[in-house]
Order: C-alpha cells, then structure tokens, then sequence
C-alpha cells in the first residue's frame, strides 16, 4: 500500500472487513468475500513490509507549493517514488494499492496550465499516475480514502458491497487471475477495436493519434497499442478522424504482430470495431495488413450507442437483453434490457440500443451480433454483470487519457491491466 499513515490503516481495515464477505441488500448483491474457502478462493497479504508512508512532511511541501502545474507534479513524483521503492523489493507485491489520502486529492486531483510548448494542459492526477507507474511493471489499484472511511448509510459514495465486488476483482484480475472468462468466442479470432484521442495540450490541436484500445483474442486476454499520430482537419472533414490507408495498415500490422508475438502464430480471422464507419482507404489499409500476413477472414464493424431509435413496450419492463431488428442494412442491438435470470432491470432509464453499421466481411451478421454481446460481459474492472458497449470500445476514452499522458519516445505497455 501506499498512502498516509490515516488512509493506509483506513483502507486495510477496510479490506480486511470485506474478505469473510460483505451483505448485500434489496437492490445490491452479496459480496461472497476474498477467503482461501470463500469468494474468489484467494486472499490478500497484507504485509507490512509491503508499506510506503506518504509523511506528513512531504504532504505539507506539497500543500505549501504555490504554481498548481508544480504542485501537481510534486504530489505525481511523491506517489511514484514510493510505488518505486515497493517495485524494487526482492520480493515485490503482485498489486499496489493506491489508498490516496483526501488532503492529498483536495489539493491536486487535476490541474490547468499554459505551457510554452503545448499551450494550455489539463491533467488529471489518476490518468497522470497510471501513465507514469506503468515505468515500474506494477498494476495498481486505487482505493479513496473516502470510500474507506464511508458510513454504511453515505449516499455518496456506492453500496459497500458493490465496491468490494467492484474492488476485488480489479486486483485479483491485477495479480494475474482470471475473474471469468468467455466460453463461445470463435477459437483463433483477434478482436481489436480503435479510437482516436488528441496529445496533451492545445498547440496540437490538429493532431490525432490513433490507438488500439483494446485487441482480444477468445480468451480475454487484451492488449494495448498506440498508433502513428497525423493531422485531421475538423472543419474540412467532420469531427469524426479516419485513417488513411497507410496509417490503417500500419496500425492493424502493430496488432497482428503483437498477436503473434503473444500466441506464437498469426489468428485465423481478425475482427475490427470502431465507432464510426470505415472509410475506403481505411478498409484498404486494413485489408492489406489482413491479406500481407495471411489471415483469412476479416469482419469490419461499426459499432456506436444510439438514442435516436428504441423499442417500447407495454409491460413493465423494457425489451429482453440481446433483442435485435434491423432496418434495411442497419441492425440494433440491446446489450441492456430486462434480465431473465434476475427476473428485472437493474437500471433507472429507458435502454437504448447500439447501432451496428457498416459490417463488412466473412461473418453471417447473426455471428458478428452474438460476439458483440459476449464482449460486453468482459469488463474485469468491474463487478457489472454487462456493460453496454463492447470490451473492444468501451474503455476507448480511458486508454487514449492515459496514452496522451505517456511521452512520445517511451513505449506504452501492452498489457491491459495497467490502464484500469
């Protein structure tokens, strides 16, 4: 752990008062705990020797500096010196827990500023910390002091349950566990979903990176690439940036590449997500990347949420999760909706579907709608039985605020457990 002497004892306290198991209630689940004999069939080591003091002092010195961008910076260098010297151990820890004290967060939670070079800069200490421990190998997961410390009737922060689900299986997904996993992918199919995020600052305001948030094979298992970085004009163009062919196979043959280099040989089939369609040369960068290193089949999908079309009934519940229609050559699927197992909807608003548009390749439509359903049960930084989008596209935003954090001439670590 690293955190204040207060928030250090806050957050083992409150670990340890969730390992036997935590109730749930009428709305929230139980936690079944974190035992040898219960829950997850694993338990935490606690060690004290495994502790890095953020002291009085040094929080003071950084209370006391004046410029907030170096009152930022001092408190990002504080806490990655002590996940420095835990890392270095003989015997490292397999996660650090992050037990953030408040006045630490009070102080420097984000930050505005004008640099010389990149114009004015927003940061935000979480993104800023992921990017910058990755350097040390060690996933991390944060724990506030404020949800260690809430009363059992605090309304703002969630159901104690709920966070010990959504905290536990974090760090056992962290230290190399597995929580669940999906039983009917397609054996040898390389998932892989894009997005785009903007560098630091506002003086490059035309540049765009692309990034591969997320490139799964059948097993779960992610990786994280960052792609080559290129001008999109908004006003000549739209909102929306688009590869050109060149940038698209050199972004798909990073992926196929690390794929190989992971499962000792090139998948079978390779399935492309994005939230907006593909453009022409994009397919064409894409399907010479594909057809160069001698994959077979491809599936191209353009995958956004939509508002604009629901279904409604009327019963008391919204539409089955999973229904499907079509409209001519546009297809609606809910990834939300009532639940059968759980005989209700666990949520407070009108579902709305995502839109799947645009599919291009081998795959029977019906195919590539069930792997998409598949894919949203894979968030392991959560306890949510679903989620609404893909894994592929859902933590598009949060990769890109943390690759934008990395320097352009430091690699980024591919593996997944270290943005989340």
């Amino acid at each position: 752990m690293v955190g204040s002497g207060k928030s250090i004892e806050s957050a083992r306290k409150w670990v340890s008062s969730c390992l036997d198991g935590v109730e749930g209630d009428a709305e929230h689940l139980r936690f079944p705990g974190f035992t040898d004999e219960l829950g997850f069939y694993s338990k935490p080591n606690l060690d004290g020797g495994w502790t890095e003091v953020l002291t009085q002092q040094e929080l003071d010195e950084i209370k006391k500096t004046k410029v907030h961008s170096e009152k930022f910076r001092l408190a990002l260098d504080t806490v990655c010196e002590k996940v420095r010297i835990l890392s270095r151990k003989d015997h490292a820890p397999d996660v650090i827990l992050l037990a953030l004290p408040d006045e630490l967060l009070s102080q420097c939670q984000v930050t505005d500023y004008v640099d010389p070079q990149l114009g004015t800069v927003h940061r935000d200490l979480r993104r800023a910390l992921k990017a910058e421990l990755m350097r040390f190998q060690k996933p991390t997961q944060i724990l506030l002091q404020r949800t260690s410390e809430a009363s059992p009737t605090s309304r703002s922060v969630d159901h104690k349950s709920v966070c010990a689900w959504n905290i536990f299986t974090g760090m056992y997904f962290k230290a190399g566990g597995v929580p669940w996993a999906p039983v009917s992918l397609k054996p040898g199919t390389c998932y892989v979903g894009i997005s785009f995020y903007r560098p630091l600052g506002t003086a490059k305001a035309s540049s765009v990176r692309a990034s591969v948030a997320q490139a799964f094979d059948e097993h779960g298992e992610g990786l994280i690439l960052r792609g080559p970085e290129f001008q999109w004009d908004e006003n000549e163009f739209g909102k929306s940036p688009h590869l050109s062919a060149a940038h698209a196979e050199q972004l798909l043959a990073g992926v196929l590449e690390q794929y190989r280099s992971t499962q000792g040989q090139m998948p079978s089939r390779v399935v492309v997500h994005k939230s907006s369609r593909f453009w022409p040369e994009e397919r064409q960068g894409l399907q010479q990347a594909i057809s160069s290193r001698g994959v077979p089949k491809y599936d191209f999908v353009a995958v956004n949420s939509t508002s604009e079309l629901r279904l409604i009934r009327a019963g008391q519940y919204p539409v089955l999760r999973g229904t499907h229609f079509a409209l001519n050559d546009i297809h609606f699927l809910y990834t939300t909706g009532f639940l059968t197992a759980q005989n209700g909807y666990p949520a407070g608003h009108v579902p709305s579907p995502l839109q799947v548009a645009d599919h291009i390749g081998d795959s029977p439509i019906s195919d590539v709608l069930k792997e998409i359903l598949i894919l949203t049960r894979m968030n392991w930084n959560s306890s949510n039985p679903f989620i609404s989008t893909p894994i592929t596209l859902r933590f598009s935003d949060l990769v890109g605020d943390i690759l934008r954090e990395i320097p352009t001439d430091r690699e980024p670590l591919p593996q997944f457990k270290f943005y989340v």
